[in-house]
């Protein structure tokens, strides 16, 4: 089944005219997703070609979806216009929108995440700051290689875009259901909970993969929802055994406050959970096959 993206999505690009839009349009259509329009105001009721397929540009996300019966938003626009293209989407109610757009001020992600919330939550937001998430074989909604993998039984979850595109490939030989990069932001709009319970709900994914990093307590909330709610085998990697304390290292959320936030912290409170934890990506990968070997 895959979550939150799958063979039938029908997904359109805000941005899609842009260099990064057309880029990663391009690369979706290649993966076999079914991108079926794009949404710039400026540019409305024009075509364009990518590699034989012609894709219409609408004026709104209402308007795209209403014309094609869109379900998926992937947002390409410059941090300064991701607000309002979010909010757009948001009104427009389209299911799911994910924000791959970097450098998103945080104000502006309070903003529609609050705007969200107050409009009835009916439109799921992953990102920002994040690669979009992949189900192998079905659809890439993002920047995800979509060679790196094919389809299986793990589910993959991570704050960091790198880190997941290292799981998915050390691990590749076995596949994934559905890998989803949530974004390394201090607010985002799905988080490892969110993607945690629906793998516990999918048939298809029989052992999750947890990626996380240092800074906040969402690896922390993340074991406690484990330890009650998923009976699937978890298997997870912190980011950030060597960061000092103090310092913010990559993104805005990895920091680290006295003794809350650090590595060693968040592997205790996940082991509690009894989740296994590895120091390294390679160590993480040696320990899930270990975990799918025993299913």
């Amino acid at each position: 089944m895959a979550i939150f993206l799958n063979e039938n999505s029908k997904v359109i690009v805000q941005g899609m005219t842009g260099s990064e839009g057309m880029k990663h349009t391009r690369r979706m259509l290649a993966a076999g997703t079914s991108v079926v329009g794009g949404v710039n105001p400026r540019k409305a009721g024009t075509k364009v070609d990518f590699d034989g397929t012609s894709l219409p540009v609408f004026a709104s996300v209402a308007e795209a979806m209403a014309e094609t019966g869109a379900d998926v938003s992937v947002v390409f626009v410059p941090p300064a216009f991701t607000k309002a293209a979010v909010i757009e989407a948001i009104d427009a109610e389209i299911p799911l929108a994910v924000v791959i757009t970097e450098g998103v001020p945080v104000h502006d992600s309070v903003s529609f995440w609050a705007y969200n919330q107050d409009k009835g939550a009916k439109t799921r937001i992953i990102g920002p700051n994040c690669p979009g998430l992949q189900s192998p074989g079905k659809a890439n909604a993002g920047i995800i290689p979509a060679d790196i993998t094919g389809a299986g039984k793990i589910g993959l979850v991570s704050k960091s875009g790198t880190l997941t595109y290292q799981l998915m490939y050390e691990l590749r030989d076995i596949g994934f259901s559905t890998a989803v990069g949530i974004g390394g932001d201090p607010v985002i709009g799905t988080t490892h909970i969110d993607c945690l319970a629906a793998f516990e709900a999918d048939p298809e994914t029989e052992a999750i993969v947890m990626i996380g990093e240092i800074g906040g307590d969402a690896e922390e909330r993340a074991a406690d929802f484990i330890k009650a709610n998923v009976t699937k085998p978890v298997v997870a990697y912190i980011a950030g055994f060597t960061a000092p304390p103090g310092k913010t290292m990559g993104h805005a959320g990895a920091i680290i406050s006295g003794s809350a936030g650090t590595a060693e912290a968040k592997k205790v409170a996940l082991e509690a959970a009894g989740v296994k934890v590895g120091k390294t990506p390679s160590e993480t990968a040696k320990l899930m096959r270990e975990v799918v070997a025993s299913l």
